[in-house]
């Protein structure tokens, strides 16, 4: 939409970034950074195999073949930063912030609550605040204690009572200026790439204990939503649930209709249904559209890619929200939206196609109350390690973690003014 266009977005709109607490932090000692050490060597030595594909390869190739690529380590030193990375926040026009509490951080050890932990994250909502920057606390994010692992996680349904007992600590001690609360972060992508592909820590591959461990999740936040709601009534509960925009390759086509129809349930639905009456909003990961054909055979575009190799389509947001809306008519804020563009190539196109698919949706009906850019930093991806790059301020960590705005943002930030 040009800058005539009327005004769409409601005042109290949020405009903001995520972060999670593994990728940006440093210094975090959990089963991920257990499993890092363990693999980093064996992951820059398949490097072309995985990821010899992508357009940008050369450009990848050093870093995708070092091994300290795969050890979070000092990450992006967000843990001790937080306030710059703030007032960068700030800068950009933002109004809100999502961010993860480190379970490993508050109970390092079994029943063992560290004081100065819970502190940190005390003053790090106080200093949101300060910048009124709405804060949106994010539970669990991909990462345990080593101890919680140990036990066989959320794989054995009696390990759910010691999240709850996490989450009371979080709605004890850390809520009191919170309004909005993310209990999980992607428990479709967590259960199917840590049980089902065995791509993640803990890397099985048993389609039982996926389905265990599925259903172990939307357990663990209905226990959660209710001692949340429990100690303050007025906060509002929901997860960040990756969702695909899953279309038919051949429109009308039995089987390709058939499998999109198939894939929708069990990726984007299955989860929020079995929570529908646990939730006051719902917040939509997107990343890419997925397009299927006989058999749940997956074949998407080959133009435009990532620098992940995902077919870019952020378009595809505008047809999801629809369908979001439509199922659940609640609240909905886009937690995550980005693509990985080390040249910042795409990013601006990416953002501009996003707002207007907002607006589309906004203009329908759909009540759509924010929009959570992934991410504001440069961060460690998991099993990519740190070349992808996601951040609308780009991280130098070899020249003192130095932060650059990249043109991409500073557009975004021009035009949230105008929104």
């Amino acid at each position: 939409m040009n800058e005539t266009s009327p005004k769409i977005f409601p005042k109290n709109f949020f405009w903001g970034a995520s972060t999670a607490a593994h990728q940006v932090e440093g210094g975090n000692y959990n089963d991920w950074s257990v499993w890092e050490l363990a693999h980093a060597k064996e992951y820059a030595q398949t490097a072309h195999q995985r990821l010899g594909h992508l357009p940008n390869w050369t450009d990848i190739k050093e870093e995708a073949e070092d091994p300290n690529n795969y050890v979070s380590g000092r990450a992006v030193e967000h843990y001790k930063r937080y306030k710059e990375d703030f007032d960068i926040a700030k800068e950009l026009n933002l109004n809100s912030f999502r961010f993860t509490i480190e379970w490993s951080r508050l109970e390092p050890k079994e029943g063992v609550w560290d004081l100065a932990e819970i502190n940190h994250y005390k003053n790090y909502i106080s200093e949101l605040r300060k910048r009124d920057l709405e804060p949106f606390l994010n539970i669990w994010h991909y990462t345990v204690p080593t101890w919680f692992a140990e036990k066989g996680g959320f794989a054995k349904k009696k390990n759910i009572s010691y999240f709850n007992r996490f989450v009371q600590k979080i709605a004890d001690e850390l809520i009191d200026d919170i309004s909005y609360v993310l209990t999980l972060n992607e428990p479709n992508v967590y259960a199917a790439e840590a049980y089902l592909t065995g791509q993640r820590t803990p890397q099985k591959k048993n389609i039982i204990e996926f389905l265990k461990v599925y259903r172990h999740l939307w357990l663990a936040h209905r226990h959660a939503y209710h001692i949340l709601k429990d100690k303050k009534p007025s906060i509002k509960v929901g997860i960040a649930n990756q969702l695909a925009n899953i279309q038919a390759k051949r429109p009308h086509n039995f089987l390709d209709e058939l499998s999109t129809k198939v894939m929708r349930y069990f990726w984007n639905w299955l989860f929020i249904n079995r929570i529908r009456n646990q939730q006051d909003f719902i917040g939509i990961n997107y990343y890419f559209t997925n397009y299927f054909t006989g058999l749940l055979k997956n074949i998407d575009p080959r133009f435009p890619r990532s620098d992940l190799g995902l077919y870019m389509e952020p378009e595809g947001l505008y047809p999801l929200m629809l369908r979001t809306w439509t199922r659940f008519k609640k609240p909905i804020f886009i937690t995550e939206n980005g693509c990985a563009d080390d040249t910042d190539q795409y990013r601006r196109w990416w953002i501009e196609e996003s707002i207007v698919a907002m607006e589309r949706a906004i203009s329908e009906g759909v009540e759509v109350s924010g929009y959570l850019h992934w991410s504001l930093l440069d961060n460690f991806e998991w099993e990519y390690g740190f070349w992808p790059h996601f951040g609308l301020v780009s991280v130098d960590r070899k020249h003192n973690m130095q932060r650059t705005i990249r043109p991409s943002a500073k557009w975004f930030a021009h035009r949230i003014k105008e929104l």
